[in-house]
């Protein structure tokens, strides 16, 4: 029997005996990053995964619209949760103070996913397929931050300085994830406090309330 044939076979048999089928995008996502440690990000296909899961192509892009998409997991959800954290940031808190202690809580992760987070960030990181696709959505990101910015310095968010914080501030986390990639011991929210700590300090107080 053909290696196609018997992958078809043996989706056939897994239906008949009940074998669940992995519809929701966590599951997915489990899939896709431990086929990813395995065969690396450009060596597995969305077929792949799909296989893995037991399911059809269309039902994968029921959940993705890409392999890149599971990768970054629901990426719209995370942007609402950042500007919901920085939209709750006290008036009276620095501006700088705000931005770290929002973006500290937004990356803060409950242990048990610690090791899949830093598998996502490595790829995010150092895959070079990736990096047009993390160029678009780390704008989305960084718009937020530039945005928060020009509220509190009552200037439109097209002007240089609001657009100056956005773009320091994502640079200062990219910093922080990229030394706790290379440093297992190091603790991600002390990187990104201490990242974030001494950017402001080159901003002084700025914006204060």
């Amino acid at each position: 029997m053909e290696p196609l044939q018997k992958k078809a076979a043996a989706r056939t048999g897994s239906a008949r005996t009940g074998r669940p089928y992995a519809t929701s995008r966590p599951v997915l996502e489990r899939l896709g990053f431990e086929l990813f440690a395995r065969q690396g990000f450009d060596g597995t296909t969305v077929d792949d995964i799909a296989d893995a899961a037991g399911i059809g192509r269309r039902t994968f892009f029921r959940y993705f619209a890409s392999k890149n998409d599971l990768v970054w997991g629901d990426f719209e959800a995370q942007l609402a949760r950042l500007d919901a954290l920085l939209a709750a940031a006290d008036p009276d808190t620095p501006m700088m103070d705000a931005v770290r202690e929002a973006v500290v809580e937004f990356n803060r992760f409950d242990p048990a996913l610690v090791p899949w987070h830093r598998q996502r960030m490595a790829l995010i990181l150092r895959v070079p397929t990736l990096q047009a696709d993390s160029a678009v959505r780390y704008a989305s990101w960084r718009t937020l931050v530039t945005e928060f910015a020009a509220r509190r310095l009552d200037r439109p968010a097209s002007d240089l300085l609001p657009r100056l914080i956005g773009g320091t501030v994502l640079a200062a986390c990219v910093a922080a994830y990229e030394q706790w990639l290379t440093d297992e011991d190091a603790d991600l929210s002390d990187l990104l406090d201490l990242a974030v700590r001494q950017l402001a300090a080159g901003y002084g107080d700025l914006g204060s309330g």
